[in-house]
């Protein structure tokens, strides 16, 4: 049983996904400093508001904490922007780079007397049966 649960440990998808988990926490932690520490210092700057937590709806005596939300709205947005442009493009551009192959060879071509296409090892056209050469 010990040598199994080993055997199940080892298993490449165990591995992989603990591996996915690990930098997935880190990569996580990574975007919320970017967001928290570069993008939203930036809006602020802009918008000339910090913190919008202070912004409280109140309606028949209760208290409506909207700006939780949208801080919360904030910043799943940046997050999700700054993944965006610093991670998903330059991977799908990466990747795309990667995988610019040389054309196939041709497998056809045009008869020169009725333009049609043929194999290309054809000797005879299949359609006009000229010689092709």
């Amino acid at each position: 049983m010990l040598k199994e649960f080993k055997q199940f440990l080892l298993r490449g998808n165990v591995v992989d996904l603990a591996v996915g988990v690990v930098i997935g926490a880190a990569f996580g932690a990574l975007v919320s400093a970017l967001v928290a520490d570069l993008l939203t210092p930036l809006i602020a700057a802009v918008v000339r508001v910090a913190d919008f937590s202070s912004l409280v709806f109140t309606l028949h005596g209760s208290k409506l904490m909207i700006g939780h939300l949208l801080n919360a709205v904030i910043s799943f947005l940046l997050a999700a922007t700054a993944l965006f442009f610093f991670v998903v493009k330059p991977m799908n551009l990466l990747i795309a780079h990667s995988r610019k192959e040389d054309p196939a060879d041709p497998t056809t071509k045009k008869c020169l007397e009725c333009l049609s296409e043929i194999p290309i090892d054809a000797k005879r056209c299949k359609y006009c049966t000229q010689p092709v050469g």
